[in-house]
């Protein structure tokens, strides 16, 4: 080491000042404050503080409190599951940075990563995660898993930098640190930020750091990607304003229409009254319980998956779930497992033994290399087939408890083998292993064995599999060992294919895609023929149409958005023609989920409509530019979690519905009152009356409905079209009527009982009764589309959700009618006859809807 001095304490506080720390920045912006924001641009955030701040001019506390409490409802849900996603995240992060070796000042010291400066000189060896980009100084026979980058499953095998000597390092540093290489990506001269070491050793200069690093260069990228919003959240803020618009003209028509009929009272008594009268209309019409339908259905949409093991970082992510047209799926530790395991094996002879003993003894003990531990596992598996031993055992420690290493072989590129030689009693075993090229060359074979094994390996290509070739020489002890492997004459033991390995679910898990019409696209840094391969084992669709980075780079943008139509297969990828084919599948109006654990896929995940990060195995980078986060890295969760997004898209449709429905009466009621004459003390609905209907319909909403299961066949339609209406006509005529429906059944009962000389406060009481009553029997009713209410009753009876809801909002009506409470809210105790009568027009207000489905089922029949 005294050939390398590094740096001085001195330059690495001169250098610590240019470039900082060597670490990411991430996304800082405070979530309340952004809340803040929020509901500065939301009109319906507004009007509700505007009713509010009304409410408390004139002296009605109880309803401005009620209007703030809606404000910090939903912004305390948003706030809460984004505190819940950090804590998540945090414990997702590595505990510590690792340490790493540094040259510094002519000594070895320990360092974290944190603290890298440019010009450090780094010793890296097997198993080390490099903190930094930098050029290889010294390499020894050095391997790098950089699949995190690239997305390639194979090791890359570096060598040292040519025509840099170290005297001359900080000089080259000095020039080239601040100008962006135009040669290609990934030299194999180079190492980089978050990538692997599985074999060898080398010493690498610091060239980059932080954000400067390729890993870093992605990680700031993804922070200048925007945040849009989902097709859900465009609609409901469409009929957010629409509705906001009606009631300002009804809240000005009303207060014209009460200030006319309160002719002999004075002027500011009639203003008062007018206001107050306008606002119980406007407020009618106001969908307060908007915003807490979208955050209540989308926090409970992700406390389910929680529960799964899915973690959402963005709410509105929940339902644009169900909307998912295209999954492109990374290969590399999505599709398959990220770990090297044998597939096929052929044998020269049928001597196992010496073929078991070729795999043990060319292998590494404590290897950090994923084919090593794949061969050795297999060799494993056949010591115990021959033993007959149930349990794993570590034959490594069994073959060498009697042997000695003397010498090892390296690989090098330009031989593409390694090897190493034991010795034994009496005699030395050489053991080597490699490209089958060059083994091959080594071996003593007939040319009828060399035919064979030849066969042999074009199969094991063909299937897409990566060929080891085995061999080893026994010689008696005093016999010269070579120098070199090259020199090396060898008995061929046979060849292995390895492979990745497909995970078990995701044959299942893309038929199911394609049943719910999603289509899969793989997309994947690994050899076009390997993906082919691999594409077709899972049934993904056109598996032999295969298009490469290289002709994506060639391609226009019109070009490749016809392109993406046509192939669901692109290998060789880097991640900025990720981007570049989620980009032109949104173009082409398709809702783009992107799946991948590495650096390279983070880009893409980012500007995809739905992000899915593994988590356990995924980079820190990836999970925090995703949506949806595996916490057990199970892909066959992501069916599930796009069938909860469409059961969650359906109760936000029926939700709405809903509030529609029942908001009618409430507004039909508020405007004829007045427009009959009748007098604000004898008014059906008083600004009180509204808040209790509020407090009844913000739990149904928000609870019952939410919770109703998803309709039957949902994963057997296609996904609905992203800006799909949240209305259909045939909704919004369902949902008018059945509010007029309500509107005649409750004013009726109110009205007529005022024309028979009741007092007004029992037509109140009576009235407001069907109101509620029908609320309960309207989510019963609606529930389904399709079935009777026996049927939609037995669906939802189960759920104890709806049943509190109910019950509370049963117990709630007693109270206030038969306890002390109906004085204050200007109700009056029922009689057997009136109960009666509200019970009958309760259920002929909803219950009518029946023959409109039985005919429908009979029509569909």
């Amino acid at each position: 080491m005294t050939d390398y001095y590094g740096l001085t304490l001195k330059e690495v506080q001169k250098r610590r000042e240019i470039y900082g720390y060597n670490e990411i920045r991430t996304n800082n912006k405070k979530k309340f404050l952004k809340q803040l924001k929020h509901i500065i641009s939301e009109p319906i955030y507004l009007l509700l503080s505007f009713a509010a701040i009304i409410y408390f001019l004139l002296g009605e506390a109880t309803d401005g409190i009620f209007m703030i409490a809606f404000v910090i409802f939903v912004i305390g849900i948003d706030v809460f599951q984004e505190i819940r996603t950090g804590n998540v995240l945090k414990k997702l992060k590595e505990i510590s940075e690792p340490k790493i070796p540094v040259i510094r000042e002519g000594k070895e010291i320990q360092l974290s990563g944190r603290e890298l400066v440019p010009g450090d000189l780094m010793l890296i060896t097997e198993g080390v995660k490099i903190p930094a980009d930098g050029y290889i100084v010294r390499a020894n026979g050095l391997c790098i898993d950089e699949s995190i980058l690239t997305g390639e499953s194979t090791g890359i095998w570096k060598n040292a930098k040519k025509h840099i000597i170290h005297k001359d390092l900080l000089n080259y540093l000095n020039v080239n640190t601040e100008a962006e290489s135009k040669e290609e990506y990934f030299k194999k001269d180079c190492c980089y930020a978050g990538t692997h070491v599985i074999v060898g050793t080398g010493i690498v200069c610091v060239e980059k750091t932080g954000k400067y690093t390729e890993y870093g260069k992605i990680a700031e990228s993804i922070l200048k990607v925007p945040e849009i919003n989902t097709g859900l959240q465009i609609q409901m803020k469409k009929l957010a304003k629409q509705c906001t618009i009606l009631a300002a003209l009804l809240f000005l028509l009303v207060g014209f229409f009460t200030f006319l009929n309160l002719s002999e009272q004075e002027l500011m008594e009639r203003i008062i009254h007018s206001m107050m009268a306008g606002i119980v209309l406007a407020l009618s019409m106001i969908p307060g319980e908007f915003p807490v339908i979208l955050s209540v259905f989308l926090s409970m949409g992700a406390f389910r998956l929680a529960k799964k093991n899915a973690l959402i970082r963005h709410l509105p992510s929940v339902e644009t779930l169900g909307s998912v047209s295209v999954l492109c799926m990374d290969k590399t530790g999505t599709i398959t497992h990220n770990k090297m395991q044998v597939s096929e094996c052929f044998m020269n002879n049928p001597q196992i033994e010496r073929f078991r003993k070729a795999i043990i003894f060319s292998c590494k003990e404590g290897t950090f290399d994923p084919v090593e531990k794949a061969l050795i596992e297999y060799g494993e598996s056949l010591y115990r087939q021959s033993t007959n031993q149930p349990e794993k055992v570590s034959i490594c420690s069994i073959d060498k408890s009697n042997s000695i290493l003397i010498k090892e072989y390296p690989f090098t590129n330009e031989l593409k083998a390694m090897g190493q030689v034991w010795k034994e009693d009496g005699y030395y075993t050489i053991a080597a292993k490699g490209s089958p090229e060059t083994i091959l060359s080594q071996c003593y074979l007939t040319t009828d064995q060399d035919m064979e094994v030849k066969e042999q390996m074009n199969n094991f290509l063909k299937k897409g599999l990566r060929v080891i070739a085995l061999a080893d020489r026994i010689i008696p002890e005093g016999n010269h060992i070579p120098d070199n492997l090259s020199e090396c004459k060898l008995h061929f033991r046979g060849i292995v294919g390895l492979s990745d390995p497909i995970r078990n679910e995701m044959k299942d898990i893309i038929k199911e895609s394609y049943d719910a019409g999603i289509r899969i696209i793989m997309i994947t840094g690994d050899h076009p023929e390997t993906a082919s391969f691999i594409a077709g084992k899972v049934g993904i669709r056109n598996s032999d149409k295969v298009i490469t980075g290289e002709m994506l780079s060639r391609l226009t943008d019109l070009e490749l958005k016809n392109i993406v139509k046509e192939y669901n297969i692109y290998a060789r990828v880097l991640p900025l023609h990720k981007m570049k084919i989620v980009k032109a599948l949104q173009e082409n109006g398709e809702v783009v989920a992107m799946t991948g654990d590495g650096v390279n896929d983070s880009p893409a995940q980012k500007i995809a409509d739905i992000g899915i990060a593994m988590g356990k195995h995924g980079s820190e980078v990836c999970r925090e530019a995703a949506d949806l986060i595996l916490l057990d890295d199970n892909i066959s969760t992501i069916i599930s979690t796009v069938h909860d997004g469409r059961r969650i898209y359906q109760n936000i449709v029926k939700a709405i519905g809903y509030v529609l429905t029942i908001h009618i009466p409430i507004a039909l009621i508020s405007l004829v009152a007045p427009m009959l004459g009748i007098g604000s003390d004898s008014l059906m609905l008083l600004p009180l009356h509204i808040v209790l209907l509020e407090l009844i319909m913000d739990p149904t909403c928000s609870i019952a409905l939410e919770r109703i299961p998803a309709e039957a066949n949902t994963m057997k339609k296609p996904p609905r079209q992203p800006m799909e209406s949240l209305f259909s006509k045939a909704r919004l005529i369902k949902s008018i009527i059945q509010g007029l429906v309500i509107f005649i059944f409750s004013f009726s009962i109110y009205f007529s009982m005022l024309n028979l000389s009741y007092p007004p406060e029992i037509a109140r009481t009576a009235g407001f009764s069907v109101l509620v009553l029908s609320n309960i029997l309207l989510v019963i009713e609606n529930s389904s589309e399709k079935e009777n209410i026996v049927q939609a009753f037995k669906k939802i009876s189960h759920d104890p959700g709806i049943w509190a809801v109910n019950i509370i909002t049963l117990v709630g009506l007693v109270l206030c009618i038969y306890s002390p409470l109906h004085k204050t809210l200007g109700f009056y105790p029922l009689g057997l006859t009136s109960i009666s009568l509200v019970i009958i027009f309760s259920i002929l207000s909803v219950l009518w809807f029946e023959i409109v489905k039985l005919k429908y089922c009979r029509k569909t029949e």
